[in-house]
C-alpha cells in the first residue's frame, strides 16, 4: 500500500502558545483519518501546512507521492462573489480535467454533482448564495476533481441534515484517501479507520473509529497516570540515595545519578484534562412559556411562506429538536418565538417570566480589537453561579476554559471555536430559562460538545434547538418539528434517529409498492402483448413490441424482488445499530464493512431489477 503523505518535524507557535512541536505521521492510500483536538491548539494550523497554505516554523517536511491530485476544503470560502454557482463548480473541474475526456462528459459530471448536492439553480450567483449553499458549491467544487486525497476542515458545517448523509455515504463507500476535522461523531464513526489526536502539542494515533478511540484513549491517560505515580513512588526512595550518598562515587553511581534526573522529570510529568465548567443559575420559570394559535409568516417583499398556521403551547422543561433543509424558515421560526419578528397572521403570547437565552447561527458582533475580559465586561461584571453565589467574569472566563493568560488576547486572535465558545458564555451568563440554540455545534470541538449536551440534558429550563448535529440532536432532543417546507410543521415524538429510521421504512415501502405495481404492469403488457419499448421508434415507424420474458427471466425477477426487500431491511437494520451507540468496537467494525457491501449489492440487483423490468 503506498505511503500518499510523510510528515516529519513540523512545528507551528504563535508567540508563546506552542500549537505543537516536531510532529511526525504517515498516510497510506486508502486510509480515512480524523484530526481530533481542542478548541485553539492547531487543528486547522496543521491542515493549513499541508494543504501548502501555511509552513512549519523551523523545518521540518511535509512529502506526498508525486502525481497524486489533492483537493482542500476550508471551512471558510472564498469564491468570486459574482461568478455563478455552474462557473465555480466547472472551473474547479477544468482545472482537474483529464485530456481523453470529451467535453459534453465534463459538462454531464458538472451537472451531476450539482444534482446530487442540490444545487439546481446553478445560475446563482456566489453573492446570492446562504452559508448552506457556499458550504455545497465548495464540497462539489471539491469532488468535482476526483481527487485522490481529500483535506477536509469542518466538512459538515453549515450543511442541512440531508446533505451530511449523502456525503456520508458517499465518503463511506469510496476508495479516496482523507484526512479531516469534524465535530460530527455521527459522521466520524461512520466514514473514519483511524483518528489523530492532538493534545498539548503531542500527536497519538489510533487504529480504529471514534469509538475505538474513546476507549483507547481513556487507557493510554490511565496508563500515563499509572507510570507517572510508580515513577514518583520511586523517586522517594532515589531522592533519599542522593540525600545521603557521599560527593565521591564511582562510574556506576553516575549511571544512578544520571537515572535519577530522569526519574525526575518523568514524575514531574502530568496530564492536564481541561473541561468546561457550565455551572450558571436559571432565573425563575413559571408555567407558561411560548403560546403560539395560528401563527404565520410572510415576507412581504417577495410572498415567501416561512410559517403557516403553527399552533402550540410550548412547556416548562420540555426539549425540542428542529429539522429541516436549509432555508425553509427555521431562523425565522426562532426570531418570531423571541419577539425579533411579529407574526403576519395569528397571535404568539411570552410568559412574564420567560428569559431567553438566543444563541444565534450568526453569533455575536464583538469588537475584534477588544479583549476577552473587555468583550464580556460589556455584558456585566459579575455572573450568578447555580449555587446562588455571585463571581466575577474574570473567574466565569476560567470555568469556560478562558485562563487568565487569554483575558488579554484580543478576540480576533481567537480561533473560529474560541469564538463561538465565548458567545456561548455570555449567552449563559445572563441566566436565561428558555433556550434558543441555532446551530450551537458548529466550530465547538468534541469536548466542548460532550459537556454541553450533559449540561442541557439536566437543565431544568427549555430548550429548542436548531442543529444538523445527528449526535446532539438524539442526546438532547425528546421530540422533533420537522419543517417540510412552505410554512409546513410536523411534530415527531421521538429522537432524530428514529424519525430517520420511520422515513427510511416508509421510502422502502413505498419503493416496494412501485416495483409491485411495475410488475404487475409488465405481466399484464406482456400476457396483452402490447408491450411496448421506450426506446426510440422501429425503423418502420410503428412501434417495437417488447419481447416476453423467458421463464429463466421471470424467475430471476422474481427472486431480485425477495432480495431487494430483504437488502432494504438488513440495511436499515444495520443503520440502527451504527446509530445506537451500544456495539462493541468489533461489532461496529463488522456493521460497518456489512452496510458498505449491502449498498453496493442493492445498486448491482436494483440495475438487474429496472433492466428486467423494461423488457
Amino acid at each position: 500500500m503506498a505511503s500518499y503523505l510523510q510528515v516529519e518535524n513540523i512545528s507551528k507557535s504563535y508567540g508563546t502558545k506552542v500549537l505543537f512541536d516536531k510532529i511526525s505521521f504517515n498516510i497510506n492510500e486508502g486510509d480515512k483519518i480524523a484530526l481530533i483536538a481542542p478548541n485553539g491548539t492547531g487543528k486547522s494550523s496543521l491542515l493549513s501546512i499541508l494543504a501548502g497554505k501555511d509552513s512549519s516554523d523551523r523545518g521540518g517536511c511535509v512529502k506526498f507521492l508525486k502525481d497524486i491530485t489533492i483537493s482542500f476544503l476550508e471551512q471558510d470560502t472564498n469564491f468570486d462573489p459574482d461568478s455563478t454557482i455552474y462557473d465555480v463548480v466547472s472551473n474547479a473541474r477544468q482545472q482537474g480535467r483529464r485530456s481523453n475526456i470529451q467535453e459534453w462528459e465534463e459538462e454531464y459530471k458538472v451537472n451531476e454533482i450539482l444534482y446530487k448536492l442540490k444545487l439546481e439553480d446553478t445560475g446563482k450567483l456566489v453573492k446570492e448564495l446562504s452559508g448552506g449553499e457556499k458550504k455545497r458549491v465548495a464540497i462539489a467544487a471539491m469532488l468535482i476533481t476526483e481527487p485522490d486525497f481529500l483535506i477536509m476542515d469542518e466538512p459538515t458545517n453549515h450543511l442541512d441534515l440531508e446533505t451530511i448523509e449523502y456525503l456520508e455515504e458517499m465518503l463511506t463507500r469510496s476508495r479516496c484517501t482523507l484526512l479531516m476535522v469534524t465535530h460530527d461523531r455521527y459522521f466520524l464513526d461512520r466514514v473514519c479507520n483511524q483518528i489523530l489526536e492532538l493534545w498539548e502539542g503531542n500527536l497519538y494515533q489510533y487504529n480504529g473509529n471514534y469509538s475505538y478511540f474513546l476507549e483507547k484513549r481513556d487507557e493510554r491517560i490511565s496508563n500515563f497516570k499509572a507510570e507517572t505515580d510508580r515513577a514518583r513512588n520511586l523517586l522517594r526512595t532515589e531522592l533519599d540515595w542522593m540525600r545521603r550518598m557521599p560527593c565521591a562515587r564511582g562510574t556506576k553511581a553516575k549511571y544512578r545519578i544520571d537515572a535519577f534526573y530522569d526519574l525526575k522529570e518523568r514524575a514531574s510529568q502530568t496530564i492536564t484534562e481541561k473541561s468546561l465548567d457550565i455551572n450558571v443559575k436559571m432565573s425563575r420559570l413559571g408555567k407558561k412559556i411560548i403560546n403560539c394559535k395560528h401563527m404565520g409568516y410572510i415576507w412581504e417583499s417577495d410572498g415567501w411562506v416561512g410559517v403557516d398556521d403553527f399552533t402550540y403551547n410550548f412547556a416548562p422543561g420540555e426539549k425540542i429538536g428542529i429539522v429541516g433543509k436549509n432555508g425553509v424558515g427555521k431562523s425565522t421560526f426562532l426570531n418570531l418565538l423571541t419577539g425579533e419578528l411579529a407574526p403576519t397572521s395569528g397571535e404568539i403570547e411570552r410568559g412574564e417570566t420567560v428569559v431567553f437565552g438566543y444563541y444565534k447561527q450568526s453569533g455575536i458582533e464583538f469588537n475584534p480589537n477588544d479583549t476577552v475580559i473587555e468583550a464580556v465586561q460589556k455584558i456585566a461584571e459579575t455572573v450568578t453561579l447555580a449555587d446562588g453565589k455571585s463571581v466575577p467574569v474574570t473567574t466565569f472566563l476560567n470555568y469556560f476554559l478562558f485562563p487568565p493568560p487569554m483575558h488579554y488576547v484580543k478576540v480576533e486572535k481567537l480561533s473560529g471555536g474560541e469564538k463561538r465558545r465565548l458567545y456561548l458564555l455570555t449567552v449563559l451568563m445572563k441566566n436565561p430559562n428558555v433556550l434558543i440554540l441555532d446551530e450551537p455545534t458548529n466550530d465547538l470541538d468534541i469536548l466542548t460538545l460532550n459537556v454541553l449536551e450533559e449540561y442541557l440534558k439536566s437543565y431544568p429550563g427549555s430548550v429548542i434547538i436548531v442543529s444538523h448535529d445527528r449526535f446532539f440532536l438524539d442526546k438532547i432532543a425528546d421530540h422533533l418539528f420537522i419543517f417540510e417546507g412552505q410554512g409546513a410543521i410536523k411534530d415527531f415524538v421521538g429522537s432524530y434517529s428514529g424519525y430517520r429510521q420511520y422515513m427510511r421504512d416508509k421510502e422502502a415501502q413505498k419503493r416496494a409498492e412501485e416495483r409491485a405495481a411495475a410488475e404487475k404492469q409488465a405481466r399484464r403488457e406482456a400476457q396483452n402483448g402490447t408491450a411496448v419499448s421506450v426506446g426510440p421508434p422501429a425503423p418502420n415507424g410503428g412501434q417495437q413490441k417488447k419481447r416476453k420474458l423467458s421463464y429463466k427471466e421471470q424467475r430471476e425477477l422474481e427472486q431480485l424482488e425477495k432480495d431487494l426487500e430483504a437488502l432494504e431491511a438488513e440495511k436499515a437494520a444495520l443503520e440502527e445499530a451504527l446509530s445506537s451507540g451500544t456495539l462493541s468496537v468489533e461489532k461496529l467494525t463488522e456493521a460497518s464493512t456489512r452496510i458498505g457491501a449491502v449498498i453496493d449489492e442493492l445498486d448491482e440487483k436494483g440495475m438487474r431489477w429496472l433492466e428486467l423490468s423494461d423488457i
